[in-house]
């Protein structure tokens, strides 16, 4: 069995062939820190070639999923130039690559804000299970900012026509929302009935010979095309002219301040 690494924003626990990933910075409501995306990356290559790891159950501490970047991540950034937010951002990018193709299958449990990275990181899940009150969106725009490294997953998960109007309008939406476009696979209305649905998609999962589900998912992840390095490359270039841009740098500002941003004409 693999020896999983020591993770001071992650609790790992792992039990009968299934490890639960649980994303662990309530007070900012799991925002995905560059140690976060570090942390996450290195459990993925701890357990990568570990047929005993059958799934990766992903969640959230303290009713939220995931919040999306973290911006005192980008604040630090700004001060070491363009290149460090491109180079952060592409590195969030490698982390969705890894889990997309992990080849245990992976389960997220989508409660609370599902923003963002979070949003990014149920796009890339296997199978996903959330609240009905769980509360999705891409924000980016909204901060003058671009969904650089999520938008061809978002893309290959829901459909261009949808992923137009979710990121260029900052909509929020609910779990049944998701469930309608195909972002999730199933909701449920308090977290007992999330465990259980939990509990039931895993004994499935159980059931199936894991060499075999790690080729079957190979094979279809092939079959439906996958966000380029040479996509992701550049989409982080534009991520980084965005966010040390007026428009950036106004919508971040305005966010801190909680505050409406001002967008120049």
């Amino acid at each position: 069995m693999s020896s999983l690494p020591v993770c001071q924003t992650l609790l790992l626990e792992l039990h009968n062939g299934v490890l639960h990933i649980t994303l662990n910075r309530p007070e900012s409501r799991n925002a995905m820190s560059l140690q976060m995306v570090t942390e996450l990356r290195s459990v993925l290559t701890a357990v990568r070639d570990d047929r005993g790891v059958r799934a990766l159950v992903i969640g959230g501490a303290g009713g939220h999923f995931c919040a999306g970047g973290d911006l005192k991540d980008m604040t630090n950034a700004r001060a070491q130039g363009a290149s460090a937010h491109r180079d952060l951002n592409r590195l969030f990018g490698a982390l969705l690559q890894e889990v997309q193709h992990a080849p245990q299958v992976v389960i997220t449990v989508l409660q609370g804000a599902v923003l963002g990275g979070g949003f990014g990181l149920a796009c890339v899940s296997d199978i996903a299970l959330a609240d009905h009150q769980a509360q999705f969106g891409l924000p980016e725009t909204s901060l003058g900012l671009l969904p650089a490294q999520i938008a061809p997953f978002v893309v290959q998960r829901i459909g261009l026509t949808e992923a137009r109007r979710l990121t260029l309008t900052a909509a929020r939406f609910d779990g049944h929302q998701a469930r309608r476009m195909g972002l999730v696979h199933f909701v449920e209305h308090d977290p007992q009935a999330l465990a259980e649905r939990l509990d039931e998609v895993l004994a499935h999962v159980l059931c199936c010979a894991p060499e075999a589900n790690a080729m079957t998912k190979k094979l279809l992840l092939a079959s439906a095309g996958q966000p380029s390095d040479a996509m992701l490359d550049q989409a982080a270039e534009w991520f980084s002219e965005a966010v040390t841009g007026a428009e950036g740098v106004e919508g971040t500002l305005a966010f801190v301040q909680k505050r409406k941003p001002g967008w120049a004409i």
